[in-house]
């Protein structure tokens, strides 16, 4: 290392390529890094998710859950099998062993899920996904007092608009129940044709489905048949035959019961400045800079502002982005106030030349470090920022340090400390 540095020393010309070459590649990198609030980290765990719509958790355990671990145990790199079966749906997780290529083995979960035929006709299609640690950027908040659907409507709508914006591609609405459709039949009625809530829930649940028919198989190709009957809103329920008379009568369900969409009964309740609210949560994903995806918002809010319906206002907050400019203005802070003293220091004492070098030592170090960051796998968040801010009082006292020697031999040295 010696000989390299008294080589560059002699070498002027190879020195200052040098020194180009390392500002370059830390601009460059610090202008095309990703920057996130906290690092990435993996939870090496793999999710099948099957919706079964009026299954009981034994059900759900019995027809599904079962099934898929029957087919996944013998995988290699599973460390545990983990499983949940809820009313109407059930969830594996799949823990994967540390060091192991979770990419492969996620293809091989979904080749072997795809190969079960033997799920109850009434479950959906299972989904496959690794479990990722999302990172929420900024929340925006619709509040007014205006009625829960309303606020549910505008959410989704300004979300999907979100999720269009360039360099933003996940948001998701929190802080509103999910729909559902009502049915309420008076115990008179149900006493008049003779039925019972569950024979008129099993009726419901029978005329709202999408079933699969089988295969059509031609020459050179193959044909998947499947029956779309599931209904969503209350005008689709109203119309489902309860009751089939021989003379061809007809009672449906919107005359026995009064039908209506509406929210599950669950106790939640959201309000923002005192009034009822929905929220909508942003986040970024794979490169993409947590400064501009809160940019982009911010505009797309002021812009869709005055555009509202009358009685109802957006506002952003938890902006974590903000915590991240911050730290990156108190480094530019501190480093312009350590170049300075520097610059300063060695002008007043020495010559301006030597001070010139000198200083330029502290952002040479700095670049070769960002020049190093894509090839650790590091970006620019909070805690190499951080560490970034460390370091820099270690570099200002070398340059100190180093003024008696050789001005591009302790420009070298810097480099080589930081990396």
């Amino acid at each position: 290392m010696k000989a390299i540095i008294s080589w560059f020393a002699e070498n002027h010309v190879a020195a200052n390529l040098l020194m180009l070459f390392i500002i370059a590649a830390g601009v460059i990198t610090a202008l095309t890094i990703k920057l996130e609030v906290m690092p990435e980290a993996t939870l090496d765990k793999i999710a099948i998710t099957v919706e079964y719509p009026g299954a009981s958790p034994s059900e759900v355990e019995e027809g599904v859950i079962r099934k898929i671990e029957d087919e996944v145990a013998g995988l290699a790199g599973i460390k545990r099998i983990d499983s949940t079966a809820k009313e109407g749906y059930g969830i594996v997780t799949i823990e994967v062993v540390k060091g192991w290529d979770i990419k492969k083995l996620l293809d091989e979960v979904k080749a072997e899920v795809d190969r079960i035929n033997t799920f109850p006709e009434e479950a959906e299609d299972p989904v496959v996904r690794e479990i990722t640690r999302k990172t929420q950027v900024i929340d925006v908040a619709i509040y007014g007092n205006v009625p829960e659907g309303t606020l549910k409507e505008l959410a989704e709508q300004i979300r999907d608009d979100i999720t269009n914006l360039p360099g933003v591609t996940q948001a998701e609405v929190y802080g509103v129940r999910n729909p559902e459709v009502q049915i309420e039949i008076p115990e008179r009625t149900l006493r008049e044709y003779g039925l019972t809530l569950a024979q008129v829930s099993e009726i419901v649940r029978r005329a709202s489905l999408d079933l699969p028919a089988g295969r059509i198989k031609e020459q050179g190709r193959e044909l998947l048949v499947r029956t779309k009957g599931r209904k969503y809103h209350a005008p689709e329920f109203r119309n489902i035959v309860v009751i089939s008379r021989p003379d061809g009568s007809r009672v449906t369900l919107g005359q026995i019961a009064k039908v209506k969409d509406g929210f599950e009964d669950r106790d939640l309740r959201t309000r923002f400045q005192g009034k009822p609210a929905a929220i909508i949560l942003v986040y970024r994903v794979a490169e993409q800079s947590a400064l501009k995806v809160a940019a982009a918002v911010k505009s797309y809010v002021d812009r869709i502002r005055p555009t509202l319906p009358a009685g109802v206002s957006i506002d952003l907050y938890q902006d974590r982005s903000e915590i991240l400019w911050s730290r990156i203005r108190l480094l530019l802070k501190n480093m312009s106030i350590g170049l300075a003293l520097v610059g300063i220091l060695l002008g007043l004492f020495l010559n301006l030349k030597l001070a010139f070098w000198v200083a330029l030592g502290i952002p040479i170090s700095f670049a070769a470090g960002l020049m190093c960051f894509p090839q650790l796998d590091v970006s620019i968040n909070m805690i190499s920022l951080f560490a970034f801010i460390m370091v820099l009082g270690i570099v200002v006292d070398l340059s100190l340090i180093h003024i008696s020697e050789p001005t591009r031999l302790g420009m070298i040295s810097y480099a080589v400390f930081c990396l």
